[in-house]
Order: structure tokens, then C-alpha cells, then sequence
């Protein structure tokens, strides 16, 4: 494609800006299906039959597309100016550079999107009761209606949330620490390529937020585990949210959390004359509650369709 001005732009190489999928890539491999990191799931832009004269309103197609694409994901490109029958069309850099700048985009989830919606909380497991010994574990999965719309939704910059918080009837410190715990993580949400907390606080023991969708397996991966540092005498109580896919990211279907919580204090049995602070109930634990939510990519500012999470359930909900 090393074109000179004047050259006559050929078929092939018009069907090259439109469908290739190797580098540099095509708009139908990045906005269209696609595969891997690459696809949103928009109609496919019909290429050119071999010998045939590229038509302005197929020009217009493509640089349509491409608006949509830019507009949705917040990076602007160079001008990209309807054309009529017989106009001059300058594609050389500007297109070439415009579909790179694109494909990167969709590659890295779509960063800088703002046309996403966060549901409301679409599955809540509570434990059963207050007081559980060591640990509390909880699962929630979602699951898509296919691989391709799990991949498409990661790609145009959705992503799964997940939050703990902690509920007692009567609050002591312990319960206390495990309402801290849930707050220094906030909102996490698992994007394409990564994860993030919305807050801060507490020691941070394991940090797995450089895992998103695609960094995922079918074992659980650790995205973050919070050791609770506010009361002294619950500082080696924890928190720990997991991630895993039931097939590698292309194929998967289902993302499902774990949540564990755990208690490993060993709390003294104080007399009602000599409290000090701790619990006289040695196992005066709170009830988890863990809930998923999907945060959507809408169609405000170009896609059209966008696509959701199928459904989400309950897994697990384990003491001990």
C-alpha cells in the first residue's frame, strides 16, 4: 500500500482496509467479529468484488464506521469527510493511521470509553448467619449467551464488578474490621486487560489487579487480598476476591468471583469485668454479602448493538 498521488486505489487494496486480519487490521477484524482482543460485534462492511470500481458511498461506509468507532471510544481521528462520485480521496496516512489507532483501541478494552452503564446489583449472596468460625466463602458467576459477546463486551470497555460489604445486628470491632476490609476495595471491576479498586486502605497482601479478562484462566486467580490493619486485634483478618473463566478468554462463557473472608484469631474468652475491647463472643463474626454487577457499554455515542451479560447466580455460600 504504498501508494503515490494520483495512483489508483485498486479493489484489493480497499477490501485490505476493510477486512484484513493480520496487521495492519481491517475495520471488520476490529469493530466487526473479529477474534481475541479484537471485535465489537458491529455489521460488517461489504468489500468490493475483485475488479470492480470503489464506489463513494462505500468510502462512506467505512469512514462512518470508523466515526462511530472514535466517537465511542473517546480518541479522536483525522478528518474523515463524506465523499461524493468523482471527489479525490486522500487515504493514504490518514486511513491507514485512523484504522491503526482503532484496532489499538479495542485491543486494550476501549480505556477511555464513558458510554457504559452500571446495572443495578444483579445477584446478592448473603451469609447465612452472623458468627462463622474461620472463613466465609462466597461464588457468583455471569455468563454470556456466547463467547463472541463475552469477548465483545470486554473489548468495547464493559467490565464486571464485584463488592463486599459486611452486616451485623449488634457491631463490635470485629465486625468493625471486616466492614473495613469490603470499604478499602470499593468497586472492583475486571476490564479487558485489567482490574481496579475504586478506594484505598488496609494492607494490601496480594495485588492481582494487572489481571483483566484476558489474564484469566480456569483456576482461580488472586485480584486482590486485603489484610485489615484499623483494629490491632484482628490485624491478621483478611479479605480475598478470586477470578476465573470456565474456558480460555476466545472460548469462555462464564466469569465467576470467590470471595473469602477469613478470622484466624484466636480471641481470648474474656470475663464481663475484662472485655478490653474484644468480642466476648470468640466467633462474633458478620454476615458477608457479596454482589456482581455488570457495568454496559451503551449505544450514546456510536454502537449499535452493544451486548450484556446473558445472566448471573449464585454459585456458592460456605462457612466453616
Amino acid at each position: 500500500m504504498a501508494y503515490q498521488v494520483t495512483d489508483t486505489i485498486l479493489d484489493d487494496e480497499y477490501n485490505t482496509f476493510v477486512n484484513s486480519s493480520s496487521s495492519p487490521y481491517g475495520y471488520n477484524h476490529f469493530a466487526g467479529t473479529g477474534s481475541g482482543e479484537y471485535g465489537l460485534g458491529q455489521t460488517h462492511i461489504s468489500t468490493v468484488s475483485a475488479g470492480g470500481t470503489v464506489q463513494a458511498s462505500q468510502w462512506n461506509s467505512l469512514f462512518t464506521g470508523l466515526a462511530n468507532i472514535s466517537n465511542h471510544t473517546n480518541v479522536a481521528l483525522s478528518s474523515l469527510t463524506a465523499v461524493s462520485a468523482g471527489d479525490t480521496i486522500a487515504v493514504k496516512s490518514a486511513l491507514i493511521s485512523s484504522l491503526a489507532t482503532m484496532a489499538t483501541q479495542v485491543s486494550t478494552g476501549c480505556p477511555f470509553v464513558t458510554a457504559v452503564s452500571p446495572s443495578a446489583a444483579l445477584t446478592t449472596v448473603t451469609t447465612g448467619s452472623e458468627g462463622w468460625d474461620t472463613s466465609a466463602t462466597q461464588e457468583i458467576s455471569a455468563t454470556f449467551s456466547n463467547a463472541n459477546e463475552m469477548r465483545w463486551f470486554f473489548n468495547a470497555g464493559g467490565k464486571l464488578r464485584f463488592v463486599v460489604t459486611a452486616t451485623a445486628t449488634s457491631v463490635s470491632a470485629k465486625d468493625t474490621a471486616f466492614v473495613a476490609l469490603g470499604t478499602g476495595i470499593g468497586n472492583l471491576d475486571v476490564g479487558s486487560q485489567a482490574t481496579t479498586r475504586s478506594n484505598a486502605g488496609q494492607s494490601l497482601t496480594t495485588d492481582g489487579l494487572a489481571n483483566g479478562f484476558y489474564d484469566l484462566g480456569t483456576s482461580y486467580t488472586t485480584l486482590i487480598k486485603l489484610t485489615q490493619n484499623s483494629y490491632a486485634a484482628y490485624n491478621a483478618n483478611t479479605l480475598e476476591v478470586q477470578a476465573k473463566l470456565n474456558a480460555a478468554p476466545g472460548s469462555a462463557t462464564v466469569l465467576t468471583f470467590k470471595m473469602i473472608a477469613t478470622d484466624p484469631a484466636d480471641d481470648t474468652q474474656y470475663t464481663s469485668g475484662n472485655i478490653s475491647g474484644i468480642s466476648t463472643d470468640i466467633n462474633d463474626t458478620p454476615k458477608m454479602v457479596s454482589k456482581i454487577y455488570s457495568v454496559n457499554p451503551t449505544t450514546a455515542e456510536g454502537l449499535d448493538p452493544v451486548y450484556i451479560p446473558a445472566s448471573t447466580a449464585q454459585v456458592s455460600n460456605t462457612t466453616s
